[in-house]
């Protein structure tokens, strides 16, 4: 079958974040509340402060901004780790970054499922943060069987979706049919199942031992817990939640406001209180709550040092993890402690600490042929031939997604684990290697500046 009958992996992508958001709004109407809030307050920033606006213009990120998702799953066995990698490789998505959250006393570690071509990514930028369950932390031998037993029994993909992998696999591809029902057949693994796969008893039992254990374990599928967008001033949608009858977590999580956004910012409502039939009782399950983001500058290795080190002094200065008791404390220890990174742009391209994308301007493709042009990089910015923005972070903060994780857990969701990342053993389960995310950006800001080249009429700058 010729290539020309099949539909782009981009196109998939963009078609299952679509019809994810339509599910999810079905769903959680909170959801569809949130939604509203986040447009409203992107177009008032976009109108108040147009230099953010042609930011985005330039980037081409204004075109992505309302489609932008990312989701949230925790599968349970390696089966179906590895499964949900090739039920994502059809839509274009790749495992990006490993994550261990045990740290943060939550039992999983993680990877992010996305594009990492930057064209991809304009195209559709959804984004699945996939945990692993990490049975072996569970310290009762008689629970953490229970648990395995239950988890073997249940499939989470339907038979026709493992055939529409299967297939696109061998021949490269699904047509736009084929395509069509792959979407619908891969959201039933997303679903809500309101039936439990346990006895009321059982599920205590794994909830005791932590929430998260019995959120994985006692369902037929990995729901999908949270569905966010992108918005660009967190802090006004923290402001303007409870008006809109969204209660919001204490602390807004990352780095703190800025004019010029780093890494990632993440708030969320707390997690619903919903009805669940167990085998033999009636009962209520805490999982699903609305996350909304802001997505600030990728940094360098340098930049992450930085970073980290701001934020580890912040919390050792907290005397702990904030919470909504000394919310406003650590808000103003964290805001003190990032004074030291710098808050403009041309500083951290001269320091280093972030990735850029680089564009040639009317003025420079003017300039094209010119004897007497600069060639090097920062003489081309310095004569306005080349203009530049910071690469967006496409990824996630090990430390925000546990914050996010134990906030909607509640004080009593709080388990201690230590620290045991076992990279080998999770690219073990998932059946691939996951790509570094630095090394990603890396190379979309050296394609810029080749891309800079080239318009310009240049060998390299």
């Amino acid at each position: 079958m010729p290539a020309l009958d099949f539909v782009s992996p981009d196109s998939i992508r963009a078609q299952f974040s679509a019809a994810m958001s339509l599910m999810y709004k079905q769903e959680v109407p909170l959801y569809g509340t949130l939604l509203e809030l986040v447009s409203e307050i992107n177009q008032q920033v976009m109108q108040q402060q147009p230099e953010v606006a042609q930011a985005l213009r330039w980037t081409g990120e204004i075109e992505r901004l309302d489609h932008e998702r990312h989701g949230a799953i925790r599968v349970g066995t390696a089966q179906e780790l590895a499964t949900i990698a090739r039920l994502f490789a059809v839509m274009g998505m790749q495992p990006v970054g490993y994550y261990d959250l045990s740290s943060a006393g939550v039992p999983v570690h993680s990877t992010a499922f996305r594009a990492v071509h930057e064209q991809s990514l304009h195209i559709s930028p959804f984004r699945v943060f996939t945990s692993l369950l990490r049975l072996e932390l569970i310290d009762n031998p008689q629970l953490r069987e229970l648990a395995q037993g239950i988890l073997a029994q249940r499939q989470i993909f339907t038979p026709r979706v493992l055939e529409l992998i299967a297939q696109s696999e061998r021949d490269g591809g699904l047509t736009a049919s084929d395509a069509t029902t792959f979407v619908q057949e891969a959201l039933h693994t997303f679903r809500w199942h309101q039936d439990a796969t346990v006895s009321a008893e059982q599920y205590q039992q794994l909830h005791d031992q932590h929430r998260l254990i019995a959120d994985v374990v006692a369902f037929k599928g990995p729901h999908i817990n949270h569905l966010t967008p992108r918005t660009l001033d967190i802090d006004a949608i923290q402001r303007g939640m409870p008006a809109k009858g969204i209660p919001p977590k204490a602390v807004v999580e990352g780095p703190p406001t800025r004019r010029h956004a780093i890494l990632l910012r993440q708030t969320s409502f707390k997690a619903l209180q919903e009805n669940v039939a167990f085998s033999d009782a009636q009962g209520s399950h805490t999982a699903r709550f609305g996350e909304i983001e802001q997505r600030g500058a990728a940094l360098t290795p340098k930049g992450r040092l930085l970073y980290d080190r701001l934020l580890d002094a912040t919390r050792a200065a907290l005397g702990g993890a904030p919470t909504e008791a000394n919310a406003e404390r650590y808000s103003t220890l964290l805001a003190a402690q990032f004074e030291a990174f710098p808050d403009d742009l041309a500083q951290m391209r001269e320091q280093e600490l972030a990735y850029f994308r680089y564009f040639a301007t009317e003025k420079g493709l003017a300039a094209r042929g010119q004897a007497d042009r600069p060639s090097s990089l920062q003489g081309l910015i310095d004569a306005g031939h080349v203009h530049y923005e910071a690469l967006v972070y496409e990824d996630f903060l090990p430390v925000s997604a546990a914050g996010i994780f134990q906030s909607n857990l509640g004080d009593e969701g709080q388990a201690e684990y230590g620290s045991n990342a076992n990279r080998e053993a999770f690219e073990a389960a998932l059946g691939l290697t996951v790509q570094d995310e630095l090394a990603l950006y890396a190379q979309s800001e050296q394609r810029s500046k080749q891309a800079c080249a080239q318009a310009l009429g240049l060998e390299a700058i």
